[in-house]
């Protein structure tokens, strides 16, 4: 853990679950959940989806179990996966027992879909003979019609209802290996019903606003429900939910979850300034250009790409390695101190080399290796470019008092 996630609210304690291999709750680590797209009896497809979310960062993968053809599926999908496997169910308690069956490793069930308290009680029953989980996944848009109309809508205090109501079925039978859900479409909504569930049980939470819709929209929804919450110290995993391809929805799980300092970088994390005027390269294509090379290395490391050599290395002095554009040419830097100066049309080449000598070698050895020459180097080029701009001693002062009469 970094400084960040030690200024984020205490995580709210919860019962601790496992989802096959995956810990959920407690003290265990935020987990990162997709879902395929893929037909699932489409065994060999639906394969090659869940390896691609594992590689994205998912954690646990959910598949739909809608018909016969999809539970005979997971029976070949879920010995091969590389992840635990959730059976989503909506209307068939037929397909939960299937599923089970087939050996998946948690279920979700939608309370609004499947309704019959004795349907619901029998799921529990087995799933808890198998030592497996479910998930109560309240959804805004399909809550049952009694709590709709008693609470005037999908208000918080409805989606919390629709999970108590649940819970108590699974209490009836003995059967407490939950995690909740309370998700809408709606951040606000949303985030008011977790906040709610949160003081309401004990159970882990999975976070997610659901129908999020396509990027870059359904990012910034998902982003801005899902990190409010987890910056309170409200949720165990979660899942966005985006009109795109499930690997967005592990990459940007992941990526959210380091960036919040709550699990430890996987790969790549590339910061780069926006651009301004200052800058003396194309900032955009250089970031682009970097990231697709520094991707396919998967080193977990934190690159920087700064337009300006005159504020780029010191604002970016925390990443592992980074470069800062001058004067036709580039200042590469580790920690904030410059190692080499490069041509402009060698920059991101000169990122990925140093990137594979520090893994190779460790950042101690590559400060030890730098151009001594370099910083000098360096200094002679920012005090250049700032004599470009008119601002060198002699003349500097002359200029800006004439542009001041100008204004005045």
């Amino acid at each position: 853990m970094d400084v960040t996630a030690s200024s984020l609210t205490p995580r709210r304690h919860t019962r601790q679950i496992a989802v096959g291999s995956v810990k959920v709750g407690g003290d265990a680590p935020i987990s990162v959940q997709s879902m395929t797209t893929t037909k699932t009896a489409d065994v060999e497809g639906t394969l090659a989806q869940i390896y691609a979310l594992a590689a994205a960062g998912a954690d646990i993968v959910r598949c739909t179990c809608n018909d016969v053809a999809a539970a005979e599926g997971l029976v070949q999908i879920v010995p091969r996966s590389p992840v635990p496997i959730v059976a989503d169910i909506h209307f068939h308690v037929e397909m939960a027992l299937a599923a089970l069956e087939a050996g998946v490793h948690g279920l979700r069930l939608n309370p609004g879909n499947l309704r019959k308290p004795e349907e619901i009680k029998l799921v529990a029953s087995e799933a808890g003979d198998r030592g497996v989980p479910i998930r109560i996944g309240v959804n805004a848009g399909s809550l049952h019609p009694d709590i709709y109309e008693r609470f005037g809508g999908a208000t918080p205090e409805a989606l919390v209802e629709s999970a108590r109501i649940e819970l108590a079925y699974f209490e009836e039978v003995g059967f407490s290996d939950v995690k909740i859900s309370v998700k809408a479409s709606s951040v606000a909504t949303m985030i008011a019903a977790y906040r709610l569930a949160s003081e309401t049980f004990d159970h882990p939470l999975h976070l997610g606003v659901t129908e999020a819709g396509p990027l870059p929209g359904g990012l910034i929804k998902g982003t801005a429900g899902i990190a409010t919450l987890l910056a309170e110290g409200i949720g165990d995993t979660l899942r966005y939910s985006l009109t795109a391809d499930p690997v967005e929805e592990a990459r940007a799980g992941r990526q959210l979850l380091e960036s919040l300092g709550l699990r430890e970088r996987k790969g790549l994390d590339l910061i780069a300034c926006p651009s301004c005027g200052r800058a003396e390269v194309d900032v955009i294509r250089v970031a682009n250009e970097a990231q697709a090379a520094l991707s396919a290395l998967e080193l977990p490391i934190q690159v920087a790409v700064m337009g300006c050599v005159v504020n780029g290395p010191g604002e970016a002095r925390h990443a592992d390695l980074g470069i800062a554009a001058g004067k036709h040419r580039g200042h590469l830097f580790i920690q904030g101190q410059i190692v080499r100066v490069v041509p402009e049309a060698d920059m991101v080449e000169a990122l990925v080399d140093e990137a594979k000598k520090i893994a190779a070698e460790g950042v101690a050895a590559r400060l030890a290796a730098r151009d001594v020459s370099a910083e000098a180097e360096a200094a002679a080029d920012r005090a250049l470019l700032l004599d470009d701009r008119g601002l060198d001693a002699n003349h500097g002062g002359e200029r800006i008092e004439r542009i001041r009469r100008r204004v005045d």
